[in-house]
């Protein structure tokens, strides 16, 4: 008895899926899914490498980004945090334990109503991101920009929003 034959691992994969899964092969709409997928392991790759550099997991990132873009005092509710990120409520309390720990962000009362705690970022906290959101930016550009005119990626993002279902022009400036 012989082994069974492992697959090439030079094969394409879209050619793996045309031979051993014909019945749902759509040469479009794969490429275009595999596409998303390379871009976003590749985006997860600069991104982290930034991230980490400044020791920050991807969420706590996300958590102390929403708050810098936030009018002064950059302060938000934790309803209205969670609500701008892609996060579980018990998801949330976790990084906001983390990030008041480390002295990135701050929990008060409001006199109004003391079971709600807005979150404000310290101005160490301010200072972190803004270098880990520069190093990230950075990084990022040496890796689209080589490839993609800024008319090439406002055409991409466009396409990106119109699937995502983000409005049109959101986080774009004509």
């Amino acid at each position: 008895m012989t082994a069974p034959e492992m697959p090439d691992d030079t094969i394409d994969p879209l050619e793996m899926h045309r031979q051993n899964w014909p019945e749902t092969f759509d040469l479009r709409l794969m490429s275009f899914l595999m596409a998303m997928h390379h871009i976003y392991a590749a985006q997860f790759a600069f991104t982290n490498g930034a991230m980490t550099r400044h020791g920050l997991s991807l969420a706590e990132f996300d958590a102390l980004a929403t708050l810098r873009r936030c009018p002064a005092p950059r302060e938000l509710t934790p309803t209205r945090l969670q609500g701008q990120m892609v996060i579980t409520s018990g998801g949330l309390t976790k990084i906001l334990r983390q990030l008041e720990g480390r002295g990135l962000v701050v929990r008060s009362t409001t006199d109004a109503d003391r079971r709600i705690k807005p979150v404000r970022l310290t101005a160490k906290g301010a200072r972190l991101i803004e270098q880990a959101m520069a190093d990230m930016l950075e990084a990022s550009s040496a890796w689209i920009k080589p490839t993609l005119g800024n008319k090439e990626i406002d055409q991409l993002t466009g396409l990106l929003q119109r699937i995502s279902g983000v409005p049109a022009g959101v986080g774009q400036k004509g």
